[in-house]
């Protein structure tokens, strides 16, 4: 007899014929990949904020629950309008807008203007928004700090 031997001719060995498969599964490389995803989605999230970069001003109002992508208009405190991401004249936003809204009636609209834009730029894109047909607009503000 060798030493991998017991005495009656069989091996101790563990995958033996009488032994049974380990039924358990090994979740720690999914835990891993997991964990990665997350702090890629949790870096690659704040990335992915639309719109034109205006400092929007303070306001004590609550955040608003929304499942349709709105029509963001972005006006800087120069005057300038961004229909999303794209430059666009006030003579042709009402035009652009109704457009948009043949395909989508119900498209939320939104406006984000500068903090230090002067009301008549405001006024004027409002006013450009009712030719539209836009009766809702939300204004866009931070939360008090």
């Amino acid at each position: 007899m060798w030493a991998g031997q017991s005495g009656w001719g069989g091996s101790s060995n563990k995958w033996d014929k009488g032994s049974e498969p380990m039924g358990e599964i090994n979740v720690t490389p999914l835990v891993d990949v997991m964990l990665v995803l997350l702090i890629i989605f949790m870096v690659a999230a704040p990335l992915l904020t639309q719109g034109i970069n205006v400092d929007l001003p303070d306001a004590d109002a609550p955040a608003m629950q929304q499942n349709i992508e709105p029509l963001v208009i972005s006006i800087r405190k120069n005057g300038d309008i961004y229909m999303q991401k794209h430059k666009v004249k006030l003579k042709q936003l009402a035009a652009r807008i109704q457009a948009m809204r043949e395909n989508n009636p119900k498209l939320p609209v939104f406006i984000r203007g500068d903090a230090k834009t002067q009301y008549q730029y405001v006024a004027q894109v409002m006013s450009s928004l009712e030719r539209a047909g836009i009766k809702k607009v939300g204004l866009v503000t931070e939360p008090t700090r």
